[in-house]
């Protein structure tokens, strides 16, 4: 692989092209147009999807998991819901292929002929016991559903799980054609996952994550002249890891390819930009990066040389003068956000999201103070900071596992107030320092400023990072007048 060099170049090895709770990235191409889907886990509407023309400049489309017939309410934890979709794309129709881990692992597929939908019901595909599902097309035209079984039916002699296994299926049926197969053991290391198919002349390439999606990750690869197998490995096993380096962009893996108009190739990956001292701390999840395709015998050779355009542009003023959110915004228990009268914001007692795009960042919740409301930097429901406004009582709270505590109060003055959060620079050895204060009548002022570590996967586990949620503290709806997220500095 290929490293940057020169300082101040906007490389595709250290930046990521969608930065941000964006992980396991898939991608399809459909002439010149890129689509790409990200996990989305306990966040509703589930699925983001994307649109580029060049793989380096990314729109948010909407979510394509929008309606509760789709995603039912009620995901039971963290870091469950939705896991690792995979996009394709033939004969007019997208498909989305994914797993939802609240329904024992069941893998689905939505289909639509807009990529910003409306996206159909799933078709459910029961006794698929597992996760990060693929769809491809034989020769013949038949669909092969590839996934990471975690049934104990498809155990081998040796007693690994996972596996890679494979099924056919009829999709305008909605049913399985056979009992699924195990196709791929992995390469030899821990957690063989993420399964993508591809056909390339007379070979099918069998593309898989590997190690774990935590510093071992890695990207695998095998080929096969039929797409059911048997698969030989690649003999430069594993073609991309970051793992036993001191690169800043770690845990890459869980890749998805495609093939440019032009007959070149490129990849999609996950990787986290971990921070402070050791074992070091990633904050905003899991990210999209780019890579490009050479190809060496027959084999994939992974390039990290992209030079990115500026850097996007992940700042919003929200002033919800429409009735409808823009697709940024989730709900961090599952539950799926309604429409809302124009002009403010009202909110009820389940959180209003939008996820952190940036190491250094500001976020301000410019609210109404006739009702009890909060603000907060959540990683999940045991890992947070807040700063609440109830009545002219500002409190900045803290939770960090079972530990509970009220860090500082103040008293706020007027009938607007802005609530303000920024991750800056750590003072100690953590990623940043999390400090919140308030802009009122009396004008600005900080309260208190809280070791960001605590609010880190590396800390509190799970597979997701940072989202900046509101939600009304009482019974009684709480206004948001606007919203606006600045980063800070260049990274």
């Amino acid at each position: 692989m290929t490293e940057p060099s020169g300082a101040g170049i906007r490389d595709a090895a250290t930046t990521p092209v969608i930065p941000g709770l964006f992980p396991d990235p898939s991608v399809c191409r459909v002439g010149e147009d890129y689509y790409l889907v990200n996990s989305s886990f306990e966040y509703a509407p589930g699925i983001p999807i994307w649109h580029s023309r060049d793989l380096r400049t990314w729109t948010q489309l909407g979510n394509v998991l929008t309606r509760e017939t789709q995603f039912p309410a009620g995901v039971s934890a963290a870091s469950r819901g939705i896991y690792a979709p995979t996009i394709r794309h033939r004969d007019g129709t997208f498909f989305v292929v994914g797993t939802n881990v609240e329904r024992g692992g069941e893998q689905f597929v939505v289909t639509a002929t807009d990529p910003a939908g409306p996206w159909s019901d799933p078709i459910v595909f029961e006794g698929l016991g597992g996760i990060d599902p693929d769809l491809a097309w034989d020769d013949d035209g038949s669909c092969v559903l590839t996934y990471c079984a975690l049934d104990e039916a498809l155990r081998p002699e040796d007693g690994s799980l996972p596996v890679i296994a494979q099924v056919r299926v009829d999709l305008d049926r909605g049913i399985r054609l056979e009992e699924p197969r195990v196709i791929w053991r992995g390469s030899g290391l821990a957690h063989p996952e993420g399964p993508h198919l591809y056909r390339r002349g007379d070979w099918w390439y069998l593309l898989t994550a590997e190690g774990g999606t935590e510093r071992g990750h890695a990207v695998c690869v095998a080929r096969s002249r039929a797409i059911d197998g048997p698969f030989e490995a690649a003999p430069a096993n594993p073609i991309f890891s970051r793992r036993s380096t001191g690169f800043p962009v770690q845990n890459t893996g869980h890749a998805d390819l495609v093939e440019r108009p032009d007959g070149s190739w490129a990849m999609v990956y996950l990787g986290v930009r971990p921070r402070g001292f050791t074992p070091g701390f990633h904050v905003v999840g899991r990210e999209t990066f780019l890579a490009r395709i050479a190809w060496a015998d027959g084999w994939p050779v992974v390039h990290t040389d992209n030079v990115l355009p500026a850097r996007p542009d992940t700042s919003f003023t929200d002033d919800f003068s429409g009735t409808e959110l823009h697709p940024r915004w989730v709900s961090a228990d599952g539950t799926l956000p309604g429409p809302h009268p124009a002009g403010g914001l009202a909110l009820g007692s389940h959180d209003l999201a939008v996820r952190v795009r940036d190491l250094r960042w500001r976020f301000e919740a410019h609210v109404d103070a006739s009702a009890p409301v909060a603000l907060r930097v959540r990683l999940d429901d045991q890992h947070w900071y807040e700063i609440t406004l109830d009545g002219d009582a500002a409190e900045v709270r803290a939770r960090i596992g079972p530990l509970a505590a009220s860090m500082r109060s103040a008293r706020a003055t007027g009938d607007v107030v802005t609530l303000v959060v920024e991750a800056v620079d750590a003072t100690h050895d953590g990623p940043d320092d999390l400090r919140f204060g308030l802009v009122d009548a009396d004008g600005e002022r900080w309260l208190a400023a809280l070791d960001g570590r605590y609010l880190s996967t590396e800390v509190a586990g799970g597979f997701t990072g940072r989202v900046l949620s509101l939600r009304a503290l009482g019974a009684t709806p709480a206004r948001v007048v606007s919203a606006r997220y600045l980063p800070l500095g260049d990274e």
